[in-house]
């Protein structure tokens, strides 16, 4: 592990992720400060961060004036951050709108160099995302009761393929299938919106595929699933969970893998 400061910032968008980082972080001695972008597990992260700042994604000025007040070096970015935000009311202050000028697309990878740019400019390494959780990549192996049939796995290497091509234009990082018919790609919606719209349209037998991006910048998007994917899965008619082994972030794997048994999911590491 690279030398870290005792002094650690976290960016935190949604999801179960923020909160594990910043347990692990603590738990390791980390004094963390978090900015928070989502107030859905703010409640998780005051219970493990030194301080918690309330930020929207589009108040960057507010953010790197935070940063600088708490004399940070180091980050890591963690949790999901929609782009959707840029269509509804984003509220984006003027040093955000000056980055969003700068940009000559839009894609998940270019808006987050902008804003590691903008960072080091201000003296703040962006870490990678797996310094604190690197237990959580999920080894390669079938991790549930079930194994895959034969046409489950030619689902799956259909579907892998076509993954690591859409993660190659930057488009998403998912994709639903079944008899080696693509049912949805993921895109600005997020996995778990993809799932539902390709889900619909199998016939209760879907499989959902999800890997990194073949030039997968390790500070930020690495592919994460946890409990909800497979409680989205179960809702709209998904039974296969494929992802890819030491590249995807697995949360509560126990729990995960608990509820997959329970309802007779495949979940396999490739």
């Amino acid at each position: 592990m690279q030398k870290l400061d005792k002094i650690q910032a976290l960016i935190a968008g949604d999801g179960e992720l923020p909160v594990h980082v910043a347990r692990m972080a603590a738990r390791e001695g980390f004094d963390i400060i978090c900015i928070s972008l989502s107030s859905k597990n703010r409640d998780g992260l005051y219970k493990y961060c030194k301080k918690v700042y309330s930020f929207g994604p589009g108040e960057i000025m507010r953010i790197l004036e935070t940063l600088q007040n708490e004399k940070i070096k180091q980050l890591t970015f963690i949790g999901k951050v929609s782009k959707e935000i840029l269509f509804r009311n984003p509220r984006l202050d003027k040093k955000a709108i000056e980055m969003l000028k700068l940009a000559t697309k839009l894609n998940d990878d270019a808006l987050m160099m902008l804003l590691v740019n903008e960072l080091e400019k201000n003296n703040i390494k962006v870490l990678d995302q797996t310094i604190f959780i690197k237990e959580l990549l999920v080894k390669k192996g079938i991790l549930t009761k079930l194994e895959p049939t034969e046409e489950q796995k030619a689902d799956i290497n259909f579907g892998f393929q076509i993954a690591k091509e859409i993660g190659r234009l930057d488009i998403g990082q998912t994709v639903v299938v079944q008899n080696k018919m693509i049912l949805a790609i993921e895109a600005i919606e997020g996995t778990d919106k993809a799932i539902e719209r390709g889900a619909k349209l199998s016939n209760k037998a879907a499989i959902v595929v999800k890997v990194s991006k073949p030039t997968q910048d390790k500070r930020f998007d690495i592919p994460t699933v946890g409990l909800k994917t497979l409680k989205t899965m179960r809702r709209f008619g998904a039974n296969v969970l494929a992802i890819e082994a030491g590249e995807t972030f697995i949360v509560e794997e126990e729990k995960m893998m608990n509820f997959a048994n329970k309802y007779k999911m495949v979940v396999v590491a490739v």
